[in-house]
């Protein structure tokens, strides 16, 4: 994994944020992360270079805000700008994984100036809880995930107690690589780094997080005219194929890949997620070029 640099920006309401960046001279990417997640849970975007990001209020090296309602949407959003503008970044592709998807689709809605591209992984835009648990009927899934996310908040001091003291061997990554909650494709270095700090959140915090931006209602991105790729895992338990296609199915620049994998997908399929950047990187130079100012006054001059 590429050298990360980390320093603290100001959001909007003076919430203290830690942004990351892999050093290197890649393209810039701004990834808009899953609920508490970091550089480590993508090791081989990580190798290029010019990936940006930062962590979710109250996590990992960001301060919770002095008022704690301020974990919306239209918050995280903030963020994501900030972390740009700090970085002197106008432009760019944007990734999104997870609930982080919902993050990087309303950047690209409000701000589609600012976004090239974006890379939706395994994370639906929008109503997070309602593109959960496949195997049940979809008129309960909302209500089971809503329900299961509010107890396990009201759990989180047990779970704190439990997984702040839980060690991360070679056995607990083999067994979580062969439990299906995160496939043996999985590097097992690349899923003991990411487990260890995962565990260390403060989980009623971090399952407010998820509450406040999972009932973000499903977004309509019939108004993006970037280029999309989503890359969903067939085994995904957290987001349905159905649930990230539907809202893109009838955009002109829109790619879907189904990958065999579960919601941890960038662990999984690493390298797979960099060649589809690249591939991404390389549509949206040829919509950019197709529609600049250079190239649109030469086809006028020869008409």
């Amino acid at each position: 994994m590429a050298h990360m640099r980390e320093h603290d920006v100001i959001s909007w309401d003076g919430t203290k944020i830690r942004t990351w960046r892999a050093d290197g001279d890649g393209t810039p990417v701004l990834l808009c992360p899953g609920v508490g997640v970091g550089p480590e849970s993508w090791p081989s975007v990580n190798e290029r270079g010019g990936l940006i990001s930062w962590y979710m209020r109250g996590t990992m090296g960001s301060d919770r805000p002095v008022d704690e309602r301020n974990i919306s949407l239209d918050d995280h959003v903030s963020d994501a700008i900030a972390v740009l503008d700090d970085a002197g970044i106008e432009r760019c592709v944007v990734m999104g994984w997870s609930m982080g998807v919902t993050i990087a689709a309303e950047l690209a809605l409000r701000h589609p100036e600012r976004v090239a591209g974006l890379l939706l992984v395994a994370g639906a835009p929008g109503d997070s809880f309602d593109a959960m648990l496949p195997l049940l009927p979809r008129n309960v899934r909302r209500l089971v995930g809503l329900t299961g996310t509010k107890l396990l908040q009201q759990a989180g001091p047990v779970l704190d107690e439990v997984l702040h003291r839980m060690p991360v061997t070679d056995l607990t990554t083999f067994l979580l690589r062969h439990s299906g909650v995160i496939k043996p494709t999985s590097d097992p270095e690349a899923v003991t780094s990411a487990v260890s700090r995962f565990l260390q959140h403060d989980w009623r915090w971090y399952f407010t997080l998820a509450l406040a931006l999972g009932e973000t209602p499903r977004q309509d991105l019939s108004r993006i005219v970037c280029p999309i790729t989503l890359l969903a895992g067939r085994d995904d338990l957290l987001a349905t194929t159905e649930s990230m296609s539907g809202a893109v199915g009838a955009l002109p620049q829109a790619r879907l890949r189904v990958l065999p994998c579960s919601h941890y997908l960038p662990l999984e399929a690493p390298e797979t997620v960099s060649a589809e950047l690249d591939l991404l990187l390389d549509r949206v130079r040829s919509v950019e070029f197709a529609t600049s100012e250079a190239f649109t006054s030469g086809s006028r001059s020869r008409t």
